[in-house]
């Protein structure tokens, strides 16, 4: 850590998880202190899977549609975005990481993401990580934050300080984004398993009944029986958890 002012960051940060009572409130509280704690222009907090399907961002708005279409075009030769939703890499499933670790200065402006959305959104220095964050469909989901800095008016890298801080907060958030998830699911069987495989491919209950030879009401029951378990209120909140679920 950087010092004691850099020590009472870190700890109103821990203080406002600790006393965190649903995520909804707590993000857009939490951003703001994490911009404090490991200083930054901007900050991305993008959960996966995202029922959204928009990243979180302070400043607000900070990636709009067309930029996150793009990103998803591009992304892929990004070894930053790789390690980060991969979690590989020596130091363990998405560990703390600074961009310059990975890519010269040089690099990072030849990949086709920084001409068409890190130069954007002024991401000249990155620090990225990932966790653990409850479950969706039974499926574990996780969070990829990344906390840019501009480089502007001399702004340098992240530090060293700035990833002790990070790996620090990193289990916290995960604690207590664990904490504040639904609870673990029931698992589901293999029959309810081979129905939502069906149902997330569009078929309906008399083609699901067809294929795996039993009555439209049996598919019924054990899909009755699956949203319990997935948590989910009816038919398209399965599908779209169980094709989650699949991606995870």
């Amino acid at each position: 850590m950087a010092g004691e002012a850099g020590l009472r960051r870190m700890l109103a940060v821990v203080d406002l998880l600790i006393d965190a009572v649903d995520e909804e409130s707590l993000l857009p509280a939490l951003l703001p202190l994490l911009l404090r704690a490991v200083p930054g222009d901007s900050v991305v907090w993008t959960p996966h899977p995202d029922p959204v399907g928009r990243p979180l961002t302070l400043p607000a708005g900070l990636l709009g549609r067309d930029a996150l279409k793009t990103f998803a075009c591009v992304s892929s030769p990004d070894p930053l975005v790789t390690r980060t939703t991969s979690g590989s890499g020596t130091s363990g499933s998405g560990a703390p990481m600074l961009r310059s670790a990975l890519r010269t200065h040089g690099q990072y402006h030849a990949l086709a993401a920084y001409a068409d959305v890190y130069r954007v959104i002024g991401a000249e220095h990155q620090l990225a990580m990932a966790f653990t964050a409850g479950y969706v469909g039974g499926a574990p989901r996780r969070v990829c934050l990344a906390i840019n800095r501009s480089g502007k008016g001399g702004a340098r890298d992240f530090a060293d300080h700035d990833l002790a801080t990070a790996a620090l907060l990193r289990a916290r958030l995960s604690h207590a984004l664990n904490r504040l998830a639904p609870p673990t699911p029931e698992l589901v069987t293999d029959r309810e398993a081979a129905v939502l495989d069906l149902v997330a491919r569009g078929l309906t209950n008399q083609q699901v009944a067809h294929r795996l030879a039993i009555s439209p009401r049996t598919v019924d029951k054990h899909l009755e029986h699956a949203y319990a378990k997935l948590r989910v209120g009816g038919r398209v909140e399965a599908a779209n958890a169980w094709r989650a679920r699949a991606l995870l």
